[in-house]
């Protein structure tokens, strides 16, 4: 693989990566400070540190009681 096409490769990924870190500290902030959530919350926090993007988009859709 020729440097080019890496740089080409990081320049897309990098970004996504970022927001996916991003959006991970995220939901867990939310996740430490939600006292409710549909189902366990330890499960939550399962979800969201291993299921990639969907795991903190899952979260903020489904998990978390609104009031």
């Amino acid at each position: 693989m020729e440097w080019a096409e890496l740089q080409g490769i990081l320049e897309f990924l990098l970004p996504l990566i970022i927001l996916q870190f991003i959006l991970m500290v995220v939901a867990l902030i939310v996740w430490f400070k939600t006292e409710e959530t549909r189902g366990s919350k330890w499960l939550w926090l399962f979800i969201i540190l291993t299921v990639s993007a969907i795991g903190p988009i899952s979260f903020f859709v489904i998990g978390r009681r609104q009031n």
